[in-house]
């Protein structure tokens, strides 16, 4: 194997801990994620406080030192409480990923969609009494450090945008295939409605439905060329809710219908798949007065 797990878990500590007093010099990676209360951590000679989010990053030979101390909490007053996950590694495709770009020691990252559930299975196939797959593991870990380089990049090309805003576009990114109203990416944040669609298109010039519109669509287009699906299970798949209201989005997109685009793209898919929803096209016309009115000034993705 290219890369090799030295360990990897989960830590909660309710006690004060601290590491070496003067650190201590790491033989592999040591990757922290710090993800509920407050640690200090060493990062360019001086120790700083760390939250949730914070990514730790210690290649070979850099010093690691960690102080866990009593903190003020809303709740519970002067207590300690620190959660993070760990690993430490090492290996010869660890080291070409270490040095093909700088990183920072570190870093804010939003972690919950992505990062943590790959974090996760990693940590249970450790613990498989049969020893697990080293495969696996190796393929986990390796989809850990890069997706860690796609939060970096993120974080980078989001500089100047408020943190809040990254995190409503990744969670528009990871729940477009399926109906939702602006309340949950509110909730999400903890922000209101109206807050959230302004910060957005403030940041990102476009409102979260057009935002969510163009993902579904590019899912759609990709389902329309090389899957056997009909249209309305495209539809449906992808977040639109009926294929009417499908077929009038892209459509005012494209300039043709989904059935058109396919016969265009993928003509030995078009006459199988596209059976069926003829009857629905025909309506879509017909129909099309109403869901104007339905979707017109309406705050829902779906």
């Amino acid at each position: 194997m290219e890369t090799e797990l030295l360990m990897c878990g989960y830590s909660h500590h309710t006690a004060p801990f601290y590491s070496d007093a003067h650190g201590q010099s790491m033989p592999g990676y040591l990757f922290r994620l710090q993800t509920e209360g407050a640690a200090s951590a060493l990062n360019e000679g001086k120790m700083e406080t760390i939250g949730a989010g914070d990514l730790l990053l210690i290649g070979p030979g850099d010093t690691y030192r960690l102080v866990i101390e009593a903190q003020e909490h809303p709740q519970r007053g002067h207590v300690v409480f620190s959660s993070d996950y760990y690993l430490s590694c090492r290996g010869t495709w660890l080291n070409d990923w270490w040095d093909a770009r700088q990183r920072p020691l570190l870093s804010r990252i939003h972690y919950e969609e992505r990062l943590l559930p790959l974090w996760r299975m990693l940590i249970l196939e450790r613990r498989r009494l049969e020893g697990g797959q080293a495969e696996l593991a190796d393929y986990l870990l390796r989809t850990i450090c890069l997706t860690i380089d796609r939060q970096l990049d993120e974080r980078s090309a989001a500089r100047g945008r408020p943190f809040i805003a990254a995190r409503l576009k990744s969670y528009i990114e990871e729940h477009a295939s399926r109906p939702f109203s602006l309340e949950e990416p509110a909730a999400h944040v903890g922000l209101s409605v109206s807050r959230i669609s302004h910060l957005f298109k403030a940041c990102y010039g476009k409102t979260i439905v057009e935002y969510t519109q163009e993902i579904r669509l590019t899912i759609a287009l990709e389902r329309l060329r090389y899957s056997v699906m009909t249209l309305e299970q495209i539809a449906e798949s992808c977040g639109f809710g009926s294929y009417s209201y499908f077929f009038r989005v892209f459509r005012k997109k494209y300039g043709l219908s989904p059935s058109d685009y396919r016969a265009a793209h993928a003509p030995e898919l078009a006459t199988g798949a596209n059976r069926g929803v003829r009857t629905a096209q025909a309506q879509a016309p017909a129909s099309r007065s109403r869901l104007s009115a339905q979707h017109r000034g309406r705050s829902n993705p779906s």
